[in-house]
């Protein structure tokens, strides 16, 4: 990329992050790009999409998520993706639409993350520590929708729901 493209694009994804955490992710393109201080043509021309520009905000996080299933926990990590959800008002619902949408360019992002999602879960499950009935889609829809609760309650509403998403969760024994 030419050095001017080059400061367009991380332009774009600075005030897109700003405005995203101000608007939500269905914020107006249009708002973003004037912001930036370029035009419409520019922001399209980098990212065609929607999806794209979420998807080039949240690739790192995303593939983080999928680095640190090798290292956390099953709590850790659920706790990671639902409070990592929370970062844009809309975004749990724009993950959980990418997920169902395999042309979406942000799928392939939010599969990494589910499949490294999926290993700890197995591993708990077989550890007897979460119920055998649970799917990895069952725990991505449960986390994105605390991180839901984390825009509409606050954090402290948000812990609650996620204890209570970990205690059911568990494995009742007798």
């Amino acid at each position: 990329m030419r050095t001017d493209a080059q400061r367009n694009y991380a332009q774009l994804l600075a005030v897109a992050a700003e405005v995203f955490a101000e608007h939500g992710t269905e914020a107006s393109l249009r708002d973003v790009a004037r912001r930036a201080e370029v035009g419409i043509g520019t922001l399209y021309r980098h990212f065609p999409t929607r999806d794209a520009l979420l998807q080039a905000l949240l690739a790192s996080r995303f593939d983080a998520l999928a680095e640190a299933a090798d290292g956390d926990d099953l709590r850790t990590w659920l706790h990671r993706v639902a409070f990592g959800s929370a970062a844009y008002r809309g975004l749990p619902a724009s993950v959980l639409g990418a997920l169902r949408d395999e042309t979406s360019e942000l799928h392939a992002s939010c599969e990494a993350m589910r499949t490294a999602g999926a290993g700890l879960l197995a591993a708990s499950q077989q550890a007897g520590q979460v119920r055998g009935d649970v799917t990895i889609a069952d725990l991505l829809i449960a986390a994105t929708s605390v991180g839901w609760s984390a825009e509409q309650a606050g954090t402290e509403g948000a812990e609650r729901q996620f204890t209570l998403l970990m205690d059911g969760l568990r494995v009742n024994i007798g």
